[in-house]
């Protein structure tokens, strides 16, 4: 069934701006069978997910890692460059050259948990994405360009004018209506269309809308895992897209035009719900993972006979600390310096550790092993 995207209306002689129908009012229905098999697969993923997390001892210490990986690889999409072990490492070790990029990371990471902290008081709004989009540019680019707020100037993709660009959003006149519109499809009690469509349906009009001046790329894959939430689709924010969008960047990209331009919305919810099937299953095999390494690591402190308790202690604190220095094991252990000391090298023995700056003092530590399961992006492959 075509869905009926909008228009391009001319703004002054030499470029045209693209006006998003009505959500609200939209008469489409996904009825193809693949979408509908789609949307199944990617359901029955997602119950996986939400079930394995339920049965994971602690899936909350887990979580800073999902939301640093997220946060490394929505941001990668925009051009910067860090990875998971650099992003969780304290600034003065980052190299000058890359604290910017270093910054706008934490400021997601930041972001992504105020979004999720206000979902437990506040139903899904722009409210709540103004904040977050606050957020997430302070102290970064895009600090002057009206953090938190709807943009009252036209912008565009692409291009050094609006006439050049590839893309020109609406004018800001026509946004109070579209993001109006936007909310009640948010919250729209409609079983014709299943939530995790709108969800679909929701992503391409906020990045067709662009309603800030600058992060809206960003945002709005923020938006999918804060909806997800939202629909209670996902208990925990261990699931995101942005691996996956960067695998398929293309695709992507040209499925949200070839709805602008032919309309096309059955094309892009078949990649958005193999997107969600993917990374659905690409989450649920990093937990197993996970409790392997926990596993062996477990067994590599129980063959000793002394500070099998502490090191447990240690161990689990690793999970949400997996950058550690002798300061942290002090004040996460409550040790002696002497003692903290003896147990990071213990660590480092038994292979759990590796010093990461070669330096005799200030030496910092990471979980190597843990880290490597969220650095690498070749889960992102449907």
């Amino acid at each position: 069934m075509k869905f009926d995207a909008g228009s391009y209306r001319q703004q002054q002689s030499d470029y045209k701006a693209f006006i998003p129908s009505s959500l609200i009012n939209s008469d489409y229905r996904a009825s193809d069978k693949k979408i509908l098999s789609a949307l199944g697969s990617a359901m029955h993923a997602l119950g996986e997910l939400n079930a394995y997390a339920k049965i994971v001892p602690d899936a909350g210490m887990f979580l800073r890692m999902y939301i640093a990986k997220e946060a490394v690889t929505s941001s990668g999409i925009e051009g910067t460059k860090t990875n998971v072990e650099e992003a969780l490492s304290p600034e003065d070790e980052v190299k000058e050259e890359r604290r910017n990029d270093w910054q706008e990371v934490q400021n997601y990471i930041a972001a992504l948990q105020w979004g999720v902290q206000e979902l437990q008081s506040l139903p899904l709004s722009m409210r709540v994405l103004k904040g977050a989009h606050s957020v997430l540019l302070q102290g970064v680019r895009g600090k002057h360009k009206m953090p938190g707020e709807i943009r009252m100037s036209q912008n565009w993709i692409g291009g050094a004018t609006p006439a050049t660009a590839k893309f020109v959003p609406p004018p800001f006149v026509d946004l109070p209506d579209l993001l109006s519109d936007l909310e009640r499809f948010w919250h729209q009690a409609s079983p014709e269309i299943p939530a995790l469509i709108r969800i679909a349906m929701s992503h391409y009009q906020f990045e067709t809308i662009h309603p800030f001046l600058d992060g809206n790329g960003r945002t709005g894959r923020l938006l999918i895992t804060l909806h997800l939430m939202h629909e209670k689709l996902l208990q925990h924010p261990v699931l995101y897209l942005s691996a996956f969008l960067e695998h398929y960047r293309r695709e992507y990209f040209d499925h949200l035009e070839s709805i602008r331009t032919k309309g096309d919305m059955d094309g892009w919810l078949l990649f958005f719900l193999g997107g969600v099937h993917a990374m659905s299953v690409s989450a649920r095999e990093t937990m197993e993972h996970i409790l392997a390494l926990q596993k062996r690591c477990e067994e590599r402190i129980a063959s000793e006979e002394k500070r099998t308790a502490v090191s447990r202690r240690f161990l689990a604190a690793l999970f949400s600390n997996p950058i550690v220095t002798v300061r942290d094991a002090m004040r996460l252990l409550s040790l002696t310096k002497p003692a903290a000391n003896s147990l990071v090298d213990h660590f480092v023995t038994m292979g759990i550790l590796k010093e990461t700056t070669g330096k005799q003092k200030n030496r910092i530590f990471s979980f190597h092993e843990y880290i490597a399961l969220f650095d690498s992006h070749s889960n992102a492959k449907s």
